[in-house]
């Protein structure tokens, strides 16, 4: 999903705006499930529509509403799927994580937080292969490959250093030489693409190249790390599953270190932990780092501009039903940065903690 996406819907004001999330499953039998619970999610969106407006000022929600369950192709189903519907806006997001529920929500905005989550989860890198017919190099999207990457060099031919001397062949220094003299020119043209892309690299490759391609690279920082080759099956499917495990990895060591970043400043009195106060100051732009627990969601309905009571369900008359993805947006936009934890060292602050910048 496209950061622009994120932003029109988050910034939509439209009454009423539509929010409908399911689970979804990607392959038969179970998909054909999800066309069912997708009429029904429409047919609870209708009802609530007829119940909170004229029906006059409805009618090509309700038109819409009623067609979208035929439009869906299930077939192309993920893990979860999205719609927002508002009297100028038709989005179907489908999204690779699950959803915390199937749901239902009519407001004056759209429901973003599976987005903010989608968004803060996703991960665009690259995966570097090397093997014993080349090099090529791959830009990924969490689990899968999105395309091949022909440019600055790439795809690599086989190794040209080959040895043809017997007697040198049988010096493995003169071989790692002249593997460093080939991997050394992957790195350079790879360098290029990062500086193109703002990505980093994961290298899937025999354990020894992966070790000499580190002691000639020049910037040994946009690598991920490495997964070992396995000559017999380098398919797309195979490779980006290796690199995404290393991605994962990666991403909670950040959410991690995001962690200790947050109680470190609390000794500079820069965290809050009270609701009120952290949404006040998200949208005066003084969130520098919000930490949400996966599970956390908080009903409000607004009293004024900066402040809210909290309800214990959604209350279909002007509430919002969950505060927790506002304040991420508000977070977002003004270059502040939002992870979601299921990590239990979140809790000795709450479900939800921020760090401000003054």
């Amino acid at each position: 999903m496209q950061k622009e996406t994120l932003v029109k819907l988050a910034s939509e004001k439209n009454n009423p705006c539509v929010t409908i999330s399911l689970n979804t499953h990607r392959t038969r039998p179970d998909n054909a499930k999800d066309k069912l619970l997708l009429k029904n999610l429409c047919r609870e969106a209708e009802d609530r529509l007829l119940q909170q407006f004229d029906k006059r000022e409805t009618v090509n929600l309700l038109k819409e509403l009623r067609s979208i369950p035929e439009e869906v192709d299930v077939s192309r189903n993920l893990e979860s799927m999205h719609i927002f519907l508002s009297k100028q806006t038709k989005e179907i997001i489908r999204s690779t994580w699950p959803t915390q529920q199937n749901s239902v929500s009519i407001s004056d905005g759209f429901v973003v937080r599976p987005l903010i989550k989608n968004y803060n989860r996703s991960e665009e890198y690259l995966i570097l292969l090397v093997s014993q017919s080349g090099t090529r190099l791959f830009s990924a999207l969490n689990d899968g490959i999105s395309e091949e990457i022909k440019a600055e060099g790439f795809p690599f031919a086989e190794n040209p250093h080959f040895l043809t001397n017997k007697d040198r062949a049988s010096d493995a220094k003169q071989v790692d030489n002249m593997i460093r003299e080939y991997l050394n020119g992957i790195d350079k043209s790879l360098v290029r693409v990062i500086n193109e892309t703002g990505m980093r690299c994961v290298v899937i490759s025999t354990q020894n190249n992966y070790s000499l391609l580190m002691q000639v690279a020049d910037k040994p920082g946009v690598y991920l790390g490495h997964a070992n080759i396995n000559y017999n099956d380098t398919a797309n499917h195979t490779i980006a599953a290796q690199a995404w495990n290393i991605v994962r990895k990666h991403q909670k060591e950040k959410k991690t270190e995001a962690i200790t970043e947050l109680k470190e400043a609390i000794s500079q009195s820069k965290v809050l932990t009270d609701l009120q106060e952290i949404y006040k100051a998200a949208i005066e732009g003084r969130g520098d780092l919000l930490i949400i627990h996966q599970d956390f969601n908080q009903a409000v309905k607004m009293k004024d501009a900066d402040t809210f009571e909290l309800l214990s369900k959604p209350d279909s008359n002007g509430g919002i039903d969950d505060i927790g993805s506002i304040i991420a947006w508000e977070v977002i936009s003004r270059k502040g940065r939002a992870v979601y934890t299921e990590q239990e060292a979140l809790k000795e602050l709450g479900h939800i903690a921020l760090k401000v910048r003054y």
